[in-house]
Parts: C-alpha cells; sequence; structure tokens
C-alpha cells in the first residue's frame, strides 16, 4: 500500500507478525502407563490427546507439549490425594495432515477414534483453532470436558462450546489490550488494521487481528482493514513516505516475540541496504508480546521442561515465550484433575462432563505459570507486555508497560518510559485529518505549493556556469564514440583512453555539472512545465541522476543535472578494455531496476527513453538513470526520418510505441520494461544493442520489422553460454510482443536476486563488503594467533622460571647480562640414595629412570611448601639452598630443616615400582655458610652454586646414613635459635679435606615455637 494517496493519513496501525510455517508429518497412536507396583485394583482414567506430532512450528507441538503432560500424569499418580484407587493415563493421536498441517478434517476422526477406543474422560488438545472448532462440538455432544492451551481464536468465546476450558491465552484479552492501550493514550477515533493472511494452515495473523477488531467494534473505533505481505517493508515505505511521521504510531502484534529473538533485540534489523531507514522507522513501532511468567517455579519447570523434551524426543527446546503453551497445558491437567476429584468426591463414580467443567470455570488456581484465573467462559486471564525503542542509542526494544486482562490495568515498567518519535504521544486525529482534507491544510498547502512554483527554486542563470574548455580536448586527438551518434547524451574519450569527458560539462558553483541542450529557442512556463521542473527538483534517487536545475535564457536553453564521470553504461560496454564479470554486471542491472522501480512508483511515473546511454556511472561505479522527466520542456530532435541515429535511438522502443503517429513523449511503464529488456541482452553479451546473430541489419531493417509484427517476432539474439538461461528467459518476458505480459520492475527485482544473491548491493559495496569480511576473518585470525602466541609465551615462562630463579630468569629476558652473586648466609641440603648402585645394577635402565623420576617427582611436590630453591639433581643426588636468589634473613636454616624432615617422612613410605617390599634408604646431609651464585654458560644456562659450603655440604651428606639427617656445627647453630628442633651429637668425626668436625643428627621438631 503507498500512504500518499486515498485513505492513507491514518494514525494508529496494528501490524500482526505471527509467522508459523508448516512442516510434514505422520500419524501415531501414543500411550503411556506409569506405575512400577501392582494397579490392578486402581480404575484407569484415560485421557485423549489430539496434537500435531511433528511440526514443531507449533507451540502446541507435541514434542513441546509432550514432556510437560508426562510430568503432569507422573505428579498426579504420585499424589496419594488426587484421584484415589484410580490411576491417570493418557493416549495420543496427530492432528496434522501428511503436509505436517494442522488438519480441520483429520482432527474430528482421530476424536471419533479415541472416543470409541478408550472412552476419555476428557480431551487434551487440540491447540489448532480450525482443528479444535469440530472436536469442540463433538465433546460437547458426548458431554466430555476439553482443555486446551490452544485454540485462541474469538470465537470459542460465546457459549457455542461449552465443553472447551482454555488455560491459555486468547486473541480476545489480545484485543482487550489493545483497547486498554488505545484508551489510555487518548485514542479512540481510528485504526488500522494490517495483517499477513495467506489463507492457508491455521491463519494466526487472521485470527489475531479478529481479537483487536472485536473489542474495537465494541466502542466504536473506526477500523479499516488491510492486508500487506512484509510487515518489515510496509515501515520502510512509511518512512519514505512525505507524512508526519510523529503523528503516526504503529503496533506490531508478536505475541511469541519471535522479532525480538534475533538480532539482540533489534527487530528492524535484516542485514541490508534498508536498515539504516528501517532503523529510523521502527522508533514508531511498539511489540505487543505475552508476558513471560516471574514466579521461580515457571523457571523451574521450563528447566524440567527442556531436560524430558531432550530425553523423550531428542527434540532441543530454547528459551521462548512459546513455552507459556506448555506451562498452560500443565496447569491445564492439574486444574482438571482438582475438578474432577472434587466432582467424584461428591459422587463417587465418573461425574458428568459438564459438572467438572462447571468446576474450572471462574476460579483461580495456583499453576507452574503463576496465578491462574479463569473467568466465567472458561478462559485464562492473560497478562501482556508493551516493548519500545526506550534506547535510540542502541536502538534495541524493552520493556516499558504490562498489562493483567483479569484487572485490565496497564502498569509502567518502572525506570522505563513510551519513546515517542515527537517527543509527545501522537494525537487522536493527525493536524491535517485522517484524509488529508482538513479545510486549513489544504489551504496551507496550496499557498506553499503556489509560493513553490513562482520562486522556481529550479533556475539557473547562464552566466552562472562557467563551461569546460573542450577544445583543448578534442585537439589532444580525442574520438567520438558510437554512444555520441546513437544518443544525445554522449561521451567523449581520447585516443590513449587517459583523459574522459562524458558529456557536455561545465561548473556551476564550483561543481562540475552535465549540461544537456534542448535545442529550443524559446521555453513557455506554462502551469504544466512549472509543475515538471518542480516534481524534478522533488524526486530524490541515489539510481536517479540528480536534477539540479534549468537554463531558460535563450540561446542557452539546456538542463543541468549531476555529472557521473565514469560515462555511459554503452561507454563501458563498447571499452574492451574494461573486464565485467557476472557481479559486476548484475551490479549494473540491479542498479537500473531499482531506479526504474523508484522511477515508476514517483510522480513522474515512466522513463519514455531508457537506453544504455541514457544510464551512467559515477565515481562509486554506482548507475544512474538520467534524461526521465520535463517530456513538456525537451524538443525531439529529428535529423530526418533515414538518418542513421534516428532509428538507432528507437532500437530501445516497445513496438507498440513504434507503430504509433505520436507516441506519448514520456513513454509507458510496460515500454520502459521493454527497453530494459535490450539493456539487458546489451550487457549480457556486449556486442551492441539489438544484436542479432548472422547477417547484420541496419537499424532501420530491425526498426521496420519490429513494427511490422512479423511471426515470429524480431527480438535480439540470446546466447545461453554467455549467461544463464534464467536470465534469457527474463529477457524475452520483458521484450514480449503483448504489453501485458511483461513483469513489472518489483518483480524483475525478485527474480534477479534469486539469480544472483549480490545483486542487492552496488559494485563499489560489494567490493567493500568482501574487503570488510576480510578484515574481520584477518583480525580473528589475529586474535586467535595472538592468543595461541601469548599462550605459548606463557607456557616457555613457565618452563624457564622452573629451570632458573624467577628474578634471574627476568634479567635473561631483559637481554641484561646475569652478575654473580654473593651471598652470606645460606643453607644447603645434600641428599642421595644409599645402594644405588647396587639397585641400578638390579634394574632395567626404564626400570631405573622411573624409579627416580617418582622419587623427585614426590621431592618436587613437598619443597613448594618451603621457601628454598631446588638447584639441580645428578643422578640420585638431590641439591636444595635456601637463602638465595632472596635472602630470607636466618629462615633458610629453619626452612631446609622442616624440608629435610618431611622429605624423610616421605621417603620411609615411597614403594619401588619393581622392588615393592624394600625400603629406599635416604641418606641427607645439611651445611650452613656463604656461597656465590650465578649463571653459567650461554647454551643451556645453569644457576650454580660455588664455595666451601657447597663442598662440606656434600661431605655432610656422604659421611651419614640411612634415614638420617647429618648436621654440621654452623647448621645447628643456626637452628638453635629457633629453640624447636630436636638435635642428637654425633661427636667428632673426620670430614675429608676439612679434618675433624663436630656434627649432630636432626631428629625431629617440637611444638615449642
Amino acid at each position: 500500500m503507498a500512504f500518499g494517496k486515498v485513505g492513507t493519513t491514518l494514525l494508529l496501525v496494528f501490524l500482526v507478525l505471527l509467522d508459523l510455517q508448516m512442516v510434514s508429518g505422520h500419524l501415531s497412536l501414543h500411550r503411556r502407563r506409569r506405575g512400577h507396583h501392582d494397579r490392578r485394583l486402581q480404575q484407569n482414567i484415560t485421557l485423549a490427546v489430539i496434537l500435531p506430532q511433528s511440526n514443531t512450528k507449533y507451540p502446541w507441538a507435541w514434542p513441546r507439549i509432550g514432556p510437560a503432560l508426562e510430568r503432569a500424569v507422573q505428579k498426579v499418580n504420585a499424589d496419594p490425594m488426587l484421584l484415589p484407587d484410580h490411576h491417570l493415563t493418557y493416549a495420543f493421536k496427530n492432528s496434522e495432515d501428511k503436509h505436517g498441517i494442522c488438519s480441520e478434517s483429520i482432527a474430528p476422526l482421530m476424536a471419533v477414534d479415541l472416543r470409541l477406543a478408550y472412552n476419555p474422560w476428557a480431551f487434551i488438545g487440540p491447540g489448532c483453532s480450525y482443528t479444535s472448532s469440530p472436536v469442540g462440538l463433538f465433546t460437547t455432544h458426548w458431554d466430555v470436558p476439553m482443555v486446551t492451551a490452544g485454540a485462541p481464536a474469538v470465537a470459542f468465546y460465546g457459549g457455542v462450546y461449552p465443553s472447551i476450558t482454555n488455560t491459555g491465552p486468547t486473541h480476545k484479552k489480545l484485543g482487550r489490550f489493545a483497547l486498554r492501550l488505545c484508551e489510555h493514550f487518548g485514542w479512540r477515533e481510528h485504526v488500522m488494521l494490517v495483517f499477513n493472511d495467506n489463507k492457508v494452515d491455521d491463519r494466526p495473523c487472521y485470527f489475531a487481528t479478529e481479537g483487536l477488531y472485536s473489542e474495537l467494534n465494541n466502542v466504536n473505533i473506526t477500523h479499516v482493514e488491510r492486508v500487506y505481505q512484509k510487515c518489515w517493508k510496509l515501515m520502510v515505505e512509511f518512512r519514505r513516505t512525505n507524512l508526519p511521521h510523529e503523528q503516526y504510531v504503529f503496533f506490531y502484534i508478536d505475541v511469541f516475540g519471535d522479532s525480538l529473538k534475533a538480532n539482540h533485540q533489534q527487530p528492524w534489523a535484516h542485514g541490508d541496504e534498508d536498515d539504516a531507514i528501517a532503523k529510523e522507522a521502527f522508533q514508531s513501532v511498539k511489540i505487543l508480546t505475552y508476558r513471560e511468567p516471574q514466579n521461580p517455579e515457571y523457571r523451574q519447570f521450563v528447566h524440567d521442561l527442556k531436560t524430558d523434551a531432550r530425553r523423550m524426543f531428542n527434540y532441543t527446546i530454547e528459551d521462548s515465550l512459546m513455552n507459556i503453551i506448555a506451562g498452560g497445558f500443565y496447569d491445564g491437567l492439574m486444574l482438571y484433575t482438582h475438578a474432577l476429584n472434587e466432582s467424584m468426591t461428591e459422587t463417587g463414580g465418573r461425574p458428568p462432563g459438564k459438572d467438572v467443567t462447571k468446576r474450572m470455570w471462574n476460579r483461580t488456581f495456583h499453576g507452574v505459570t503463576g496465578l491462574l484465573h479463569l473467568d466465567e467462559n472458561g478462559d485464562r486471564e492473560t497478562d501482556f507486555a508493551l516493548w519500545d525503542m526506550a534506547d535510540t542509542n542502541s536502538s534495541t526494544f524493552h520493556i516499558v508497560m504490562v498489562f493483567n486482562s483479569s484487572e485490565e490495568q496497564l502498569t509502567a515498567v518502572p525506570g522505563t518510559s513510551v519513546h515517542w518519535l515527537g517527543g509527545v504521544c501522537p494525537p487522536d486525529i493527525p493536524v491535517c485529518g485522517f484524509k488529508n482534507d482538513n479545510p486549513i491544510c489544504l489551504a496551507s498547502q496550496r499557498m506553499k505549493l503556489e509560493k513553490e512554483l513562482v520562486a522556481q527554486l529550479w533556475r539557473i542563470s547562464w552566466d552562472d556556469i562557467q563551461m569546460s574548455n573542450l577544445d583543448k580536448v578534442l585537439r589532444s586527438g580525442s574520438r567520438i564514440t558510437l554512444s555520441l551518434r546513437g544518443s544525445n547524451y554522449g561521451s567523449l574519450m581520447t585516443g590513449d583512453g587517459n583523459l574522459q569527458v562524458f558529456a557536455k560539462t561545465g561548473y556551476y558553483k564550483g561543481n562540475i555539472v552535465a549540461i544537456k541542450y534542448t535545442n529550443r529557442k524559446r521555453v513557455e512556463l506554462n502551469r504544466k512545465v512549472l509543475f515538471e521542473l518542480k516534481h524534478m527538483r522533488d524526486v530524490q534517487n541515489e539510481h536517479l541522476t540528480r536534477f539540479i536545475g534549468a537554463s531558460i535564457d535563450p540561446p542557452n536553453i539546456c538542463i543541468i543535472t549531476e555529472y557521473c564521470p565514469r560515462g555511459s553504461l554503452q561507454d563501458i560496454l563498447e571499452n574492451d578494455s574494461i573486464t565485467l564479470d557476472w557481479m559486476f554486471k548484475y551490479s549494473l542491472i540491479n542498479d537500473i531496476v531499482k531506479g526504474m522501480l523508484f522511477l515508476h512508483n514517483s510522480v513522474i511515473f515512466c522513463h519514455g527513453k531508457l537506453k544504455s546511454s541514457n544510464c551512467v556511472v559515477d565515481n562509486r561505479f554506482v548507475l544512474k538513470i538520467t534524461d526521465y522527466g520535463l517530456s513538456s520542456f525537451r524538443s525531439e530532435s529529428d535529423s530526418g526520418k533515414d538518418a542513421h541515429s534516428y532509428y538507432a535511438q528507437r532500437l530501445w522502443m516497445a513496438p507498440e510505441l513504434l507503430r504509433m503517429e505520436t507516441p506519448p513523449p514520456q513513454g509507458t511503464q510496460k515500454g520502459d520494461v521493454y527497453s530494459f529488456g535490450i539493456i539487458l541482452q546489451e550487457v549480457a553479451l556486449r556486442r551492441g544493442a539489438f544484436y542479432l546473430e548472422g547477417d547484420p541489419l541496419s537499424p532501420k531493417e530491425i526498426v521496420d520489422r519490429v513494427v511490422l509484427g512479423e511471426w515470429p517476432c524480431l527480438r535480439p539474439t540470446i546466447d545461453t553460454q554467455s549467461h544463464s538461461p534464467e536470465l534469457g528467459q527474463l529477457m524475452q518476458r520483458c521484450w514480449a510482443e503483448e504489453p501485458t505480459e511483461r513483469p513489472e520492475f518489483n518483480h524483475i527485482r525478485v527474480l534477479l536476486r534469486k539469480q544472483n544473491k549480490e545483486s542487492r548491493t552496488n559494485i563499489l559495496d560489494n567490493l567493500l563488503s568482501r574487503m570488510e569480511q576480510y578484515a574481520n576473518n584477518l583480525e580473528e585470525l589475529v586474535e586467535e594467533r595472538t592468543h595461541a602466541y601469548h599462550e605459548e609465551k606463557r607456557k616457555a615462562e613457565a618452563l624457564l622460571y622452573q629451570i632458573l630463579p624467577h628474578s634471574v630468569a627476568e634479567q635473561l629476558k631483559r637481554g641484561e647480562t646475569v652478575q654473580a652473586e654473593a651471598f652470606d648466609s645460606v643453607t644447603i641440603y645434600f641428599s642421595d640414595i644409599v645402594g644405588f648402585t647396587s639397585i641400578s645394577a638390579e634394574s632395567t635402565p626404564m626400570e631405573v629412570v622411573t624409579l627416580l623420576n617418582d622419587l623427585y617427582t614426590c621431592f618436587d611436590a613437598i619443597i613448594d611448601n618451603f621457601d628454598v630453591y631446588k638447584v639441580e639433581t645428578i643422578g640420585d643426588a638431590y641439591m636444595v639452598v635456601s637463602g638465595l636468589p632472596v635472602r630470607n634473613g636466618k629462615l633458610h636454616g629453619r626452612e631446609i630443616a622442616r624440608m629435610a624432615l618431611a622429605l624423610l617422612e616421605a621417603v620411609r613410605t615411597f614403594k619401588i615400582r619393581h622392588r615393592p617390599e624394600e625400603q629406599l634408604k635416604l641418606r641427607i646431609g645439611i651445611h650452613s655458610g656463604p656461597v656465590c651464585a650465578g649463571v653459567v654458560g650461554l647454551k643451556m644456562p645453569r644457576y650454580c652454586l660455588f664455595g666451601d659450603t657447597v663442598n662440606t655440604s656434600s661431605r655432610m651428606e656422604s659421611t651419614g646414613e640411612a634415614l638420617k639427617i647429618h648436621v654440621s656445627a654452623a647448621s645447628r647453630d643456626v637452628l638453635m635459635e629457633f629453640n624447636c628442633f630436636q638435635l642428637e651429637l654425633r661427636g667428632e668425626i673426620d670430614i675429608k679435606g676439612k679434618g675433624k668436625m663436630t656434627t649432630y643428627w636432626l631428629l625431629g621438631e617440637s611444638d615449642s615455637q
């Protein structure tokens, strides 16, 4: 629909965005029984379930609802207070046809089958409105309750279906929500209901609109119904119209919030060239959805629903408002069970169905979806939410208001407010009226129009135009191309092909412009010409050359338009040095379609002279259409009926126009489509306009045979080896002899999009998009490689810190030389294994390596608990120091002593893998004193200790005994300061290279400190 025509200035528009596409399914019978103990004394209560079995596009599909019903049945059977001496079970039948669509013929047949086979106490489902209607009539006749959370249509409200209880949302309540919105914002005059209805399947959009219609009709709000296929496209078109946008508001009815799930709650984002204008248009849009229950029981229910669906059906349920329907079925079954339990308590047997139904109506019940309140007609009161683009910076939608149908109260969400485009709520009646018929506005608009006509804003004085110096170009040896002979919009190109000046140009206000002379001696500015010039100024599109103005100063009567330096499409096609791939060709073709589509929908209506020389290309390789409009202002440049150029220009003209004595100067829309077909072949083959295989014909011969209309009609040659068969079929349709058989440009655009997915953007945008995609991929690759580099660097540093002390490693990383450092007092630990030589002789090399690896892995884990540094291991020798490279005062002795005691304790319980019965004997020596430490070597650098203290520590170990800690007098003096270690005098022993030394045994540590 176009907003600029009759009945378009309407204040409030409701758009229905319900899209339930159907998939195929099959028929099945499914019966479940629960319970592991003996139920032979219990009577079965069978429920009949009729739902779509496989089409999960339905919110009441069996994979979505089955887990909820199964859990409800288990809960009832596990509760001894519910239905005592009875066991609840159910039988399932499919309501889909072979195409996976709800069938109003299959569903009642399934109901009859279930009735005859099981004599069910109640029916659960169906969900679709068309299937629920016949089943509801049957259950009323059988006096069997029917419980559903589907069947939302208004027709179920009003007493025709007394057996149906609906525990899900209904469109009647949706209509009340819409009505309260109108009342809240003070709109009481007019509404347009716009919906998408293909009249197949369950028609969800139609039934949703019916809910609004019934409620708005009750309060005498006038309404108009329209069918529109793409609501998003409607918003884009609305934004482009010349309407006061702030005086309109649109409500999208998207009850399950499908439009909000994609693109991070940005329903305007479609990822195409219209996103920018759609983003602006959606500031006038509010979205109506169901409101998700806020109680914790519902969150747990959804969690269980997902788990059960994956287990029972291998189906993944996502977070969605559709889960409300599953909760409604669960609550419906639990409500029915309580009502049946109460009825059976009074009657003692199976109660009449209407008695059970009566107990469910006009009742409040606590369920997993919150407080369940059913009205006097058995319909559930529903909560709704109003979404709005509250934050125009992020352009995301948020809930701003909620509605409870039982209280019929709208409540604003704290911290939010409704955003209005003009800053205030749109008025009940637009300023200029619904049909733009306000006399004041009409007078104002007429006065404004007259002022524009009188102002002549299009008029340009010839003195303000500075002509380009073409003499220099002509003297440089330029040649006139074919396009100059066949078109008024020609091009000049130098012989070397470097400097190009397409068309006559000049400078106006410092900008280069294209100048088109009309060959008129004078122009009469009558009202028709003035309107044409005004319309040219008003028409603006990226695929039309911009009309700058016109000069009517004799003898320079001309039209000034935007200059496109890349030349005409004909110039590009004739230039063999330019290689055109099909991405380029489709981009140019698509630009023509976009420009002509806009032109046909504008006030200019049609082109009339469309040809490849009237399609020009700008610096961004965007094709633009020129020489349109101003049919009264231009003059026909006849150069004689036999002139070559006269017939060359008519190669693009439709046969019905060629046959006219005086064809309309503005042309026809179907004639433009014919011209486009000729251009299409010209672009596809690049062999000139109206190329014919075989003996060449002159333009006059071609035109004469086209006018003659001989059968088969003379048309250009189609070469399917140069283009796709689909493109050839499109050419044939465009140049069909019968004008009514030619497609319109909106249909041509759809066909081209199917043939080439990249045809939605021009060539430069396409290249930039590819470059952007490549850059994004490169950024991701760089980020991934950087992350891998940092991970490897971290691993390398961790390994380095295990080989060298942290401070030393940092100096080496900075490229500094590590200076040797003297330490006044440290304590050194040495240990080895007694009898290691004999163990090695009696073991294989692999067993020896395994033994040492097990032992020192155990030691390494223990020493991490102490302030020590492991220097090295050589064979069975283990060397540790404390007090370097970081000094710790006199604590080095205590740290080494405690570590030695811990290692000795560990070795007592250590098991040798290949000799588990043998006790490993560790011999330990400790000595304290000064040392010098530094890094030795460039390859495999080692942090080594030097000094007599190292030798003495080694002697302490070698002169010690198995499973004992041998301590020097110097270390004993250090340990005595802590007054916590138990030492025993060993006496004087002869130490090689040292003579007699008094040594001690370290026995343990007391708790005194």
